[in-house]
């Protein structure tokens, strides 16, 4: 699979740098459209570039306010060539604890609901967007994580509506990305359009 995806590697490796030598791809789409999975196999096939998820970085008190943290502990390290550090989130002890460090490589993805939001766009080289609708990704995710989680997706589903009614990441996607039955489809983005 990783070989189906080796034009778009060389074609986000050719990209110019949009963070110090960085070049930082974002891959974004709703909950449970396949996100991780994706960005993996795209790290793969980059040769084994760095993922960081916003899931490590956000918390259960506020879903979507890990921007300014992301800033300050992943974008501002990294623009100036250094080293990323931030400590990673326990969802289950609901409190932050492992430190993760990320490398300034020539490549770094940064997957999560809502990586496309305006404030973090200027310092993304492209940003992927998983092409599956939200209630069909919703159904994915609360499969995936069972009944244990179902109070959580009870509260996730109108914050992410929330989020991406005043912030939407679609419009500004350079490529979308779609999941095949074998391997992904990747097309020219909204933002490519104009």
């Amino acid at each position: 699979m990783n070989d189906a995806l080796a034009p778009l590697a060389a074609r986000l490796a050719a990209l110019p740098p949009s963070c110090g030598p960085v070049r930082l791809i974002g891959v974004d789409g709703h909950a449970g459209s396949g996100k991780s999975t994706f960005a993996r196999r795209l790290a793969a096939a980059l040769g084994g570039a760095p993922v960081i998820r916003t899931d490590d970085l956000a918390c259960h008190a506020w879903l979507f306010g890990w921007a300014e943290r992301f800033r300050d502990q992943v974008l501002a390290p990294l623009s100036r060539g250094e080293r990323a550090q931030y400590e990673m989130y326990d969802w289950v002890r609901r409190e932050y604890g492992e430190v993760r460090e990320v490398a300034p490589e020539p490549v770094v993805l940064v997957e999560g609901v809502g990586v496309g939001r305006r404030a973090l766009r200027p310092q993304l080289a492209c940003l992927l967007w998983m092409e599956l609708a939200d209630e069909p990704s919703w159904e994915r995710g609360r499969l995936r994580d069972g009944a244990g989680l179902t109070e959580f997706w009870d509260g996730w589903i109108p914050a992410e509506r929330t989020h991406f009614a005043a912030d939407p990441s679609r419009p500004y996607a350079d490529l979308l990305v779609r999941q095949g039955a074998v391997g992904y489809e990747v097309s020219e983005g909204p933002r490519s359009a104009t």
